[in-house]
């Protein structure tokens, strides 16, 4: 049987030219899921450009708490009025209950932002710079998903792996070990919540626009998991991304990929093939 995975691009509104890579990569069939940062003012137009354009990929929700402005009273504990950088999230793991309590009611926010535009409840949540890993956020995003009773169909993503398939996949090992090592507890987190997560995850870009993201791609596919997520950021460059995120050049270079051939030859290759979902649990 050939290996599926699910190929999911994060980012969809982040900016005007970031979402039309992601729509017309979905449109086209390249992508098996999308993820939304829907506190941004690009997320309206780019829900409705995704719904225009009726593609077969998932759409979820890229919770956000690290870039622009909140959508709920979260400066009582950031200090702030626009979102902080990692650094604080990093430097709060446990925290208090009044801080889990103003975490979910952001995460109930952009929730609810997600389903006000999209018309739908999100299909998986995962999170811009992995923030859903860390212990304070896990913990306030399983309470809100509980309270708000998820169904099985929903997954999160559980951004580590063995440390025997990080290893044997190579590229960005440092990367993947330091992520697996901030979502420690997290999947279990999940299996007592009774929510559904990937079980494999590979992705991890050092954004070098000198490295064909081809060769890079090879390697997300080695040592898969039983319910492998490739995680991949594809889309075009504009304005609005240069003053919000570094990330830029790499992003057409992706895109460029996989609407590609060589994409094609790369799956049929590695006996590959995206997948809507990961079946039953």
């Amino acid at each position: 049987m050939p290996r599926s995975f699910i190929l999911c691009a994060d980012d969809l509104g982040l900016s005007p030219a970031v979402s039309a890579g992601i729509v017309e990569a979905a449109a086209r069939g390249r992508i098996s899921a999308a993820s939304a940062m829907v506190n941004l003012p690009s997320w309206p137009a780019a829900a409705r450009d995704w719904q225009a354009s009726a593609p077969t990929a998932r759409l979820g929700l890229h919770l956000n708490l690290t870039i622009g402005e909140p959508l709920s009273a979260l400066h009582e504990i950031t200090g702030q009025r626009t979102l902080p950088p990692l650094g604080f999230w990093l430097r709060n793991p446990i925290a208090s209950e009044a801080f889990v309590a103003a975490l979910e009611r952001e995460i109930a926010a952009q929730l609810d932002a997600f389903v006000a535009f999209a018309g739908h409840a999100p299909a998986h949540i995962d999170g811009h710079q992995h923030v859903q890993v860390l212990p304070s956020v896990a913990k306030a995003l399983t309470r809100v998903l509980q309270a708000r009773g998820a169904g099985a169909a929903l997954w999160l993503r559980d951004s580590s792996d063995t440390t025997r398939r990080i290893l044997q996949r190579g590229g960005q090992t440092g990367k993947a070990l330091a992520i697996k090592l901030l979502a420690r507890g997290f999947g279990a987190r999940l299996r007592r919540a009774g929510l559904a997560s990937n079980h494999g995850f590979s992705g991890f870009s050092g954004f070098d626009p000198a490295l064909p993201y081809g060769d890079a791609f090879a390697g997300y596919l080695k040592a898969p998991g039983p319910r492998h997520l490739v995680m991949c950021h594809p889309g075009y460059i504009d304005d609005e991304l240069r003053a919000r995120d570094r990330v830029t050049a790499t992003r057409p270079q992706e895109l460029a990929f996989l609407l590609s051939s060589a994409f094609e030859d790369l799956l049929g290759a590695h006996d590959a093939r995206l997948a809507q979902d990961f079946g039953p649990r």
